[in-house]
Formats: structure tokens, C-alpha cells, sequence
């Protein structure tokens, strides 16, 4: 695999058009627009945009091995029920990796320092995905002793 490639899924959204019409009006009647589809989830109770997971990953292997990265993170996206769009990975010198799985949903990004056995990862996702599956995938992958998991609820009474 090339380093510093961008790598897109099979998956697409579709293109968008370049004519847009001006001034177009759009009127949802109310009852449509509380039965609408917005992606929201509702989480312990509490109604948001989406899930973000903060997970630190302690004492763990593999964080230099950029295929093995882009591979996890393909396990994420499938374990989540999530839907890839493309991963951007980049291999730093001497060591290193950063990059993001941009999802339908929204990403999965992460910053390694293999020297440290560490990295940091931010789950974001909305719809059905479930970002809580991620975890047992990180956690088997870079064989990591530690795993430290923060949850922010993201646009709360949007």
C-alpha cells in the first residue's frame, strides 16, 4: 500500500450537482418534519446529534504499522455498523501514524506515538452506528493494556 494515499470505498454518496436553483422555496408540513430522518440518537435519556467517544490507548503494538491501522479502523467502521467513505492515513519519520476514517456517520481519527505504546482516538458517529463496538475491535488490535474511554453527547437540544 502507498503511503499518503487517499483510499475511497466503493460506497458513494452520489455527486452533487453544480446548478443549484435560486430563491427555491421548501415547505415541510409539521407532521413530516417530526417524522423526518435526522440522524439524531438518543443516548441514556438524552436526545443529540451524535456520539463522541475520546479513547486513549495505552501500552499497546502495531501503532507504526500503517496497514495494520487502516485494517483496524476498516474493523471499526464494519463493527459499528457504520458506513466508510475514505481513510486518509499519513506515516510520520521516523515514527507515527495519523489519520481519519471519514464516515457517512461522521469519522474515526487517530494519532499514534509507537515510542510511547500510546495512541488517541476520536469515535464520532450518529444515526445507527454504534461507536461503543469500536472499543473490543481497538482493544484486540493493537493488543493494548489500557484502554481509557470519554463520552461526549454532541449537540444537545439542537
Amino acid at each position: 500500500m502507498r503511503q499518503n494515499a487517499l483510499l475511497r470505498s466503493s460506497k458513494s454518496l452520489g455527486t452533487p450537482g453544480a446548478a443549484r436553483k435560486k430563491n427555491a422555496a421548501v415547505v415541510v408540513a409539521p407532521e413530516v418534519a417530526d417524522a423526518r430522518d435526522d440522524h439524531f440518537v438518543v443516548r441514556n435519556g438524552v436526545r443529540c446529534a451524535g456520539v463522541h467517544l475520546i479513547i486513549d490507548v495505552y501500552d499497546a503494538d502495531h501503532l507504526d504499522d500503517i496497514d495494520h491501522i487502516e485494517t483496524t479502523l476498516r474493523h471499526c467502521v464494519d463493527a459499528a455498523g457504520a458506513t466508510l467513505l475514505h481513510i486518509h492515513l499519513h506515516h510520520f519519520q521516523p515514527n507515527g501514524v495519523s489519520g481519519v476514517a471519514v464516515l457517512a456517520e461522521s469519522h474515526i481519527s487517530i494519532h499514534t506515538w509507537p515510542e510511547a505504546g500510546y495512541a488517541a482516538l476520536d469515535v464520532f458517529m450518529c444515526g445507527k452506528a454504534d461507536p461503543d463496538k469500536c472499543v473490543p475491535v481497538l482493544r484486540e488490535a493493537f493488543g493494548a493494556k489500557r484502554i481509557a474511554v470519554s463520552e461526549l453527547l454532541r449537540g444537545q437540544g439542537a
